[in-house]
């Protein structure tokens, strides 16, 4: 109840039909002419905002109900949030240890930058596994939320590609949690089996249930109707759903990384990051990520100005879609205040120019830091042609990037990749040549 009404923001931009697709490779299909009462289908695109309703406390039982682990790994801990946030209302009593962290901060050697620029780069790339990427700080909150409220099983949505899919279905099976997830495709693919490549393999491994929606149907449709028309089905067989929207973005998945900045400032305190930052750079996809460092930053010591490029839609979506979850927040600021949204979205999201594909294959051969294509890549690509476009903005300034992790959506890109990589040869050996063995012996 508590998370579904949340989801009201994705409306504008998603699809209807579904095909689901479990982890033994049958297709099913969900009825899309099923009436749901609560949630008529959308016949205009509303500016609606995801104003978070009260979080239901924690119940004592829900300590019990912890994974046993000799760490803290994968444990439920009571939360206390920050004193600079302490204000914010309503504030999450719990959270799970999903994610490795802290995760690193170093120095980013970037060519060409303005005079006397520096770039850090937070590398939420490596807050795991299966797990890695900015959604896990999400889902730390989220997942003690549906365990508080007694689910099952646990529904979300997203591309054909998303990471935060991905990290759901591995967090919910963590937990033990069935994991049911709507992804949204091309016309021409909705009644194909969607293959193995990148997020989708791990998805299946995990035994994630897919439902697979064509674009236009989830422009139609939108993603609050769609979670609950599988939502409403779940419930008649019995189950216990608990619906995360879009890339865990709404008030409550935005502790994520109000809790990111408190990790800084600490990094920052005990002297691990002898640096002070001017400016906080990230992607924005769904808004979360970028809401919880923009007002965590403006409450805290840090201060630091935060940019965001967004990947999908435009600015004017994200600001007012940023607004609505501070006001679920009772934050009593507006987003146009606390963080700046630039257009990175290029000729469409998960969609990659040659230019872009290629200053993704630079970055990794001259830093060894490997982007996504679709989020961090897009935002190292925007700032770094902001930077050659405006460069006396930039110059001596402290900035961090955070790197928001997505690895195997660069597998979705092989293709567009192949003529842009180093060349394969076979090495040339004479049949002369003889073999030494470990010890040295030659025979």
């Amino acid at each position: 109840m508590l998370i579904h009404s949340l989801q009201i923001w994705y409306q504008s931009q998603i699809p209807k039909s579904q095909r689901m697709l479990n982890c033994s490779w049958s297709v099913g299909r969900l009825n899309p002419s099923q009436k749901l009462s609560p949630l008529p289908l959308p016949t205009h695109k509303p500016k609606l905002r995801p104003n978070q309703p009260p979080f239901r406390p924690m119940a004592s039982t829900v300590q019990q109900q912890q994974i046993q682990s000799t760490s803290e790994f994968l444990t439920l801990r009571s939360y206390h949030p920050p004193s600079w946030a302490s204000n914010l209302n309503p504030l999450p009593s719990h959270a799970f240890n999903l994610g490795h962290f802290p995760t690193p901060i170093h120095k980013w050697n970037l060519p060409n930058l303005p005079k006397d620029t520096e770039v850090w780069l937070k590398r939420d790339d490596l807050s795991g596994m299966q797990l890695s990427g900015n959604k896990v700080r999400k889902l730390e909150f989220l997942l003690a939320d549906a365990v508080a409220q007694g689910a099952d099983c646990i529904i979300t949505i997203g591309g054909i590609q998303s990471n935060h899919c991905r990290a759901t279905a591995v967090a919910a099976k963590y937990l033990n949690l069935d994991c049911f997830l709507i992804l949204r495709t091309s016309k021409l693919l909705v009644e194909t089996d969607p293959g193995l490549t990148g997020n989708l393999l791990v998805e299946r491994l995990v035994g994630a249930h897919i439902d697979l929606v064509s674009k236009e149907e989830y422009s139609r449709i939108g993603s609050l109707t769609l979670t609950n028309l599988l939502k409403e089905k779940l419930i008649k067989e019995g189950r216990k759903p608990y619906v995360i929207p879009v890339g865990g973005s709404n008030s409550l998945g935005t502790w994520g990384y109000i809790e990111a900045i408190r990790e800084i400032e600490h990094q920052m305190q005990k002297g691990t990051i002898k640096q002070r930052f001017d400016d906080i750079i990230s992607a924005c996809g769904s808004g979360g990520t970028v809401a919880g460092l923009s007002i965590a930053s403006w409450l805290s010591e840090l201060k630091a100005k935060v940019t965001a490029f967004c990947v999908c839609d435009d600015p004017d979506y994200f600001y007012d879609y940023v607004q609505g979850l501070l006001d679920g927040l009772e934050a009593g600021v507006k987003s146009h205040d606390i963080v700046k949204i630039e257009n990175a979205k290029g000729i469409g999201y998960a969609m990659s120019t040659a230019e872009e594909l290629k200053f993704v294959k630079e970055i990794a051969e001259t830093t060894g830091v490997i982007l996504d294509p679709v989020y961090s890549g897009k935002a190292a690509y925007g700032m770094m042609k902001d930077m050659a476009q405006n460069p006396t903005k930039w110059e001596g300034r402290k900035i961090l990037f955070i790197h928001t992790g997505g690895l195997l959506g660069l597998f979705d890109k092989n293709d567009e990749m192949t003529s842009l990589l180093g060349k394969w040869r076979r090495m040339e050996l004479d049949e002369s040549i003889p073999r030494i063995d470990g010890t040295g012996k030659m025979f």
